[in-house]
């Protein structure tokens, strides 16, 4: 994988513009073969060679940070050659040491299958170009120059086999820093010059060959990663070579050359709204590296990984969560522990993840929600991931049209009561929640899904409070909450906008003030149609000390439905984190 967001950045860009497709393909023939990937939800990702050796130690001492573009940069485990600077030959000694004689792929299959986790992807053969397979195309790999000499991908396609996970390989087509390929920082040893293409015929076709014809009914999927170098000619040799041995197989969208694949590949984030109209799959450490580090210790709370689960199947996509095992063949402690605790909640609440297809609802101020629609259409579930348990007993489902047929706890199935409010639909729920991560209620609504945008409803003394939860997000926008956090946060962009829906019951002139957190005082305007408002941000100590602004000017509301926007003024912007929006009668 990469070792920055700030390379990310850059790749991803490449990845996304292209827009060739390889061959004709009917869409009921794409769902058929996607059909597998799109119920799975979740996977397991692992980042295991022979970096694990050094294990981000190079002659002592830490390489753990390097510059892009002038940027500090962490050094993830399997960067640490390129970031490092390790001579080719030096790197190749680390080989002598890598005997994971504690590999046992039995118990990395059950494991992944315990945390509920449908499909492994496994680096095959990552940027340092060491594999981790028996191949003839190239000396460097585990069964020619480690003393452990088995095939740990026979084994894990055998553990597969056995247990109905699917398997897929990870493979560095362009990047190879020992065998001839690219390099996305440069060469730093006189010994790695080397004929890209001649590469490319002689040991990266016949070894992705090897992959695709030696694992009986596996690889299902093909896991390419940074086309560096890769134009048209050098991807299309591989690409040929996947569509002769194996031509239903997944590839996603990073060979290169042209070629966009099945998949869309977001690495390290979640797009605000996924890729309507595309698959795709988050991929996502645990802690900050990919490969083994032995001094990173920043791991995600089991929480944070879960809510990431239903975040992510909330937007249509897929979660591939990555583990580093070590060069004894162990997967760290810290990784096994919270994928047991996640897979505890997914035996519980997996019928709420596999399977199911986007929220028909933008944003959710309690959590995230996920449906499937009957075959027949006649009805939907909404599975309701409440995150924030409601203190008052009453679950707001937002602007929801539909009627609703019955509400149950998934946990329990325990009946709720429910009743409609307006345009919303309210549930009542037990004190406590069934689990404090996630619980889930299920809501069975006739037809498919109508939801309008829900109006904050004016109140009897003619005020409107606007919160954050309550805004409708354009861009990249995010609501935060947690730590001192209730705001629209992640405003880097001076295009992106927030919004609110109003019922105005009771017309006339109001006041209009803010409640901001600010480093720096950028300007913004409150908007209503034509009319405007401007504001600058008051300075405060940090971004969740909020500060309420009194704007100067007032807004003049009609009776019925209105849309307040909040939208920077792009020239001096700086990001500001908003609470609320107030609208007081002007008196």
């Amino acid at each position: 994988m990469k070792p920055s967001r700030f390379i990310i950045t850059v790749a991803l860009s490449a990845f996304l513009l292209v827009t060739v497709t390889s061959a004709a393909e009917t869409k009921a023939q794409h769902d058929a073969r996607m059909a597998w990937w799109r119920e799975a939800k979740f996977g397991m990702f692992i980042h295991w060679g022979v970096y694990s050796v050094p294990a981000g130690f190079y002659h002592g001492e830490s390489v753990n940070t390097t510059y892009y573009l002038g940027h500090p940069v962490p050094c993830a485990g399997e960067w640490i050659m390129c970031v490092g600077k390790i001579p080719k030959a030096e790197y190749q000694s680390y080989a002598k040491e890598f005997n994971p004689v504690k590999f046992d792929a039995d118990a990395w299959v059950k494991l992944a299958k315990a945390a509920g986790q449908k499909y492994i992807i496994i680096t095959a053969k990552h940027h340092d170009g060491f594999a981790m397979f028996d191949t003839q195309a190239s000396p460097w790999g585990i069964t020619h120059a480690t003393p452990f000499k088995r095939d740990p991908l026979a084994e894990l396609a055998a553990a597969c086999k056995k247990e109905g996970i699917q398997l897929g390989f990870y493979y560095s087509q362009a990047q190879d820093w020992n065998n001839g390929g690219s390099a996305m920082t440069g060469k730093w040893d006189p010994a790695q010059q080397h004929d890209m293409d001649d590469y490319i015929d002689k040991v990266a076709v016949p070894q992705v060959k090897e992959l695709l014809t030696h694992y009986g009914q596996f690889p299902a999927v093909i896991w390419w990663d940074t086309p560096v170098d890769m134009n048209p000619a050098r991807a299309q040799k591989l690409h040929d070579a996947v569509e002769q041995l194996r031509p239903g197989i997944i590839m996603n969208n990073r060979l290169g050359g042209g070629f966009n694949g099945d998949t869309e590949t977001p690495e390290q984030f979640i797009p605000p709204t996924g890729f309507p109209g595309r698959d795709w799959e988050t991929c996502m450490t645990m802690n900050d590296t990919w490969g083994f580090r032995s001094d990173d210790q920043n791991f995600k709370s089991t929480a944070s990984l879960i809510h990431n689960l239903c975040d992510i199947a909330s937007k249509g996509g897929n979660y591939l969560l990555n583990v580093g095992p070590t060069s004894e063949g162990l997967i760290p402690v810290s990784e096994v522990e919270r994928l047991q605790d996640v897979g505890a909640w997914m035996k519980v609440n997996g019928e709420a993840i596999y399977g199911s297809t986007a929220s028909p609802f933008e944003t959710l101020p309690w959590g995230r929600c996920t449906k499937k629609i009957a075959a027949n259409g006649k009805t939907t579930t909404l599975y309701l991931h409440v995150f924030d348990w409601p203190a008052n007993g009453r679950l707001t489902v937002p602007g929801l049209v539909n009627t609703v047929q019955s509400a149950r706890l998934l946990a329990t199935g325990a009946k709720l009561k429910f009743s409609r409010a307006g345009e919303n639909v309210e549930v009542e729920v037990p004190a406590t929640a069934p689990d404090e991560i996630s619980s889930t209620v299920v809501l069975k609504i006739k037809g498919a899904p109508e939801v309008v945008t829900p109006a904050v409803l004016q109140g009897a003394d003619g005020k409107v409070q606007l919160p954050a939860s309550a805004a409708k997000l354009q861009g990249d926008l995010k609501y935060e909450s947690g730590g001192g956090k209730d705001n629209v946060g992640y405003w880097l962009n001076p295009a992106d906008t927030a919004n609110w829906t109003v019922k105005v019951t009771h017309p006339g002139k109001f006041k209009v003030a803010a409640e901001i957190a600010a480093l720096a005082a950028g300007n913004f305007e409150v908007t209503v149609g034509e009319q405007k408002v401007p504001g600058t941000a008051p300075i405060t100590p940090d971004y969740v000390t909020f500060k309420q602004l009194d704007l100067a000017g007032t807004l003049d509301l009609a009776a019925g439905r209105v849309t307040l926007t909040v939208k920077p003024v792009a020239e001096g912007w700086h990001p500001m984190n908003l609470r609320s929006v107030q609208l007081v009668p002007a008196e």
